[in-house]
């Protein structure tokens, strides 16, 4: 595998701090436009230049509300973005953004469901399938998992085998029909459609193959670790049924 250098780590943001910062962005929904701007310019500007990464937590026209767990998020561009691929495998590699761009793309048009009930309809990712991915690289008996690591330096998750080979799970490029940018966790992001959308990592860096699945970052604070649409809050209907 080719190396990389050290990875740009930011401080997690509390709890408190981020339950707080959620009520904030409850208020903008109800919030009149000047007031929504007002917000944004205490804690610090737009999603894209915060510092502190909590205006990621304020809703926006476009029916997301971000969210980081991190104070601050370095920017990777296309002259410097890298996805590894190791951990149980044959052949490790290293992407570049081109070499991504590269490879066949499938396109998905799907909801974006979060867990915490906020929803947007018909959204279109477009990337590679992870399968693929573990394809080339060739994974070895043994494997039962796979983890994925973030620029951000603290976000984490994993998907069983099984769930990272379904033709659903992509490695995203684009959304609704655009480069990822990055508040939306951009260049490359995890896509996982059929399930909440704290598992399609934001700022994707890491494909690591293990044997058991690890419990990612909120996984670690009590959210599920199979996160079927559905089955988690039981408000919606199971595509897995």
């Amino acid at each position: 595998m080719n190396s990389e250098p050290p990875e740009e780590r930011g401080a997690p943001v509390g709890r408190r701090v981020f339950l707080g910062t959620l009520g904030l962005g409850a208020l903008g929904v109800l919030a009149a436009p000047t007031l929504q701007r007002g917000l944004e310019a205490f804690l610090g500007g737009a999603a894209d230049k915060d510092p502190t990464g909590l205006t990621g937590l304020l809703p926006n026209g476009g029916g997301f509300r971000y969210y980081s767990v991190a104070s601050s998020v370095p920017h990777k561009s296309a002259a410097d973005y890298r996805l590894t691929v190791g951990g149980l495998v044959e052949r490790p590699a290293s992407y570049t953004l081109a070499e991504l761009r590269a490879l066949p793309q499938t396109r998905l048009v799907r909801d974006v469901q979060c867990v915490t009930g906020w929803r947007v309809p018909d959204t279109p990712f477009e990337g590679v399938r992870l399968s693929r991915l573990l394809d080339a690289a060739g994974v070895r008996a043994g494997a039962g998992a796979v983890r994925f690591t973030c620029f951000d330096g603290a976000y984490t998750e994993s998907l069983t085998l099984d769930q990272a080979r379904r033709a659903d799970v992509l490695v995203a490029l684009r959304m609704r029909d655009e480069d990822i940018g990055h508040a939306h966790g951009g260049p490359v992001r995890l896509y996982v459609a059929p399930m909440y959308f704290y598992k399609s990592a934001k700022w994707l860096s890491g494909i690591t193959v293990t044997e058991d699945v690890r419990p990612g970052y909120w996984e670690e604070r009590g959210y599920d670790v199979d996160a079927w649409v559905g089955r988690s809050n039981g408000r919606d209907d199971d595509p897995t049924s």
